[in-house]
């Protein structure tokens, strides 16, 4: 099996530290939230400092209207451009220990490095780590966590499980049976989600160790190539390389939107519909490839107690045109709408292929300018900015992207 020296680093509650810092706070004894919007009792937690989280059970993911009012507790607003410029940086730490075809960025927080054949140079794998964990706090008053493993598997759960505590520690393939076996409930292994974990309950699987000796051929029919991985991941093992690519090719594009309103108006909600096809487009015309497979999600509100409808439509030839995607997305629209108010959309484009051949019409004379017209308005918004070019739609009550344009990751900058 691969037995590599590889190191996983976190940067614990990475938001709220570097808003910590910036505020001359001490990360560890402060009590700060941020939140995406401070002004909304509704917004949600992005991330919360260690002492908030253990003395008050705020933590990512909670409510705005969650935080107590204590005079202790400081709530703030993100700085996106400023957390990806201090992540940007921290990886340059990495660059100072091994060469950057070693390092592979899993998160804006979380990174694995692979230190074979630097051992010689900064010493073994543990000294190399205690000297990057040294660095960071030294040079950005950060506090972060390193985990170290024959694998980028084996390096995260050392993580997740023990350096978290210690601030730095090592499993190998020895430590298997006797401490990623013992780990229940399954929600706590790497990969595993509720709802894989309830599967494997009804199974009678309840630890690491019941699913490494429950028999392969069980969990691949049942999983099928996931039974695979999840049987081999209970042993340690993963031959995944860090900076390789997840999964070669690119199977869809697409985008998800939570609305910040209720939209009842189906005039309104095909405004938004048609941004976010502009959207898809755009990713799909970036990477030269055009789709058949139109897909649209549309997601009701909690007046409506939930639910929604996802459809998808195979059209006749691939395309990245915008309006060919909108088009689509309108008919499965006007098929499944039921009339109820939405908040949320979501719109992929799949059935990949090339786009360096396109099929000629009769009917469609104009279709090669529209394509040309669509990598002509990228070329623009690429130079000038994502609001250099928008639709009309946008600058109706109803559009979101000259707000969005606004936003680093979905969030103030």
């Amino acid at each position: 099996m691969p037995n590599n020296k590889t190191l996983c680093v976190d940067m614990k509650s990475f938001y709220a530290s570097c808003s910590a810092v910036m505020l001359g706070l001490d990360p560890m004894t402060c009590y700060l939230a941020v939140v995406g919007n401070t002004e909304r009792q509704g917004s949600v937690v992005l991330a919360a400092s260690p002492k908030l989280k253990k003395e008050f059970g705020i933590k990512t993911g909670s409510r705005r209207f969650e935080i107590p009012n204590d005079r202790r507790i400081q709530v703030v607003n993100p700085q996106m451009a400023t957390y990806l410029r201090i992540s940007t940086e921290i990886t340059r730490l990495f660059n100072r220990y091994v060469p950057k075809e070693s390092i592979h960025t899993y998160s804006v927080d979380e990174s694995f490095l692979q230190v074979d054949g630097v051992e010689s140079i900064w010493g073994d794998a543990e000294t190399i780590a205690w000297k990057i964990k040294d660095g960071i706090e030294r040079e950005f008053q950060l506090p972060c966590a390193v985990g170290i493993g024959p694998n980028m598997l084996m390096s995260k759960l050392c993580l997740d499980l023990e350096a978290k505590k210690k601030g730095v520690a090592e499993w190998t393939y020895s430590d298997v049976k006797t401490k990623l076996w013992k780990v229940s409930p399954l929600r706590e292994m790497w990969g595993i989600g509720s709802r894989v974990e309830k599967t494997l309950n009804r199974m009678g699987i309840f630890n690491v160790g019941q699913l490494a000796n429950y028999p392969l051929e069980l969990l691949e029919k049942k999983f099928g190539i996931m039974g695979n991985q999840l049987y081999h991941h209970a042993w340690g093992i993963d031959f995944s390389q860090p900076g390789a690519p997840l999964m070669q090719g690119q199977i869809s594009f697409g985008k998800s939107q939570i609305l910040l309103r209720d939209y009842h108006d189906p005039k309104e909600i095909k405004r938004v519909l048609l941004e976010i096809c502009e959207e898809v487009a755009r990713r799909a015309r970036q990477h030269n490839k055009a789709g058949r497979t139109v897909s649209l999600g549309i997601g009701y509100s909690k007046e409506e107690f939930g639910g929604g409808f996802h459809r998808s439509k195979t059209i006749e030839s691939p395309t990245n045109i915008t309006m060919d995607i909108y088009e689509t997305c309108l008919e499965l629209f006007e098929k499944f709408y039921e009339g109820k108010t939405v908040r949320q959309i979501s719109v992929s484009l799949s059935n990949i292929v090339e786009d360096s051949e396109i099929q000629l019409s009769l009917f469609e004379l104009d279709r090669p300018k529209r394509r040309q017209l669509g990598y002509v308005m990228d070329q623009i918004r690429h130079k000038h900015g994502s609001a250099s070019l928008l639709r009309a739609v946008s600058y109706t009550a109803a559009g979101t992207a000259k707000h969005r344009s606004t936003l680093v990751g979905g969030h103030k900058a």
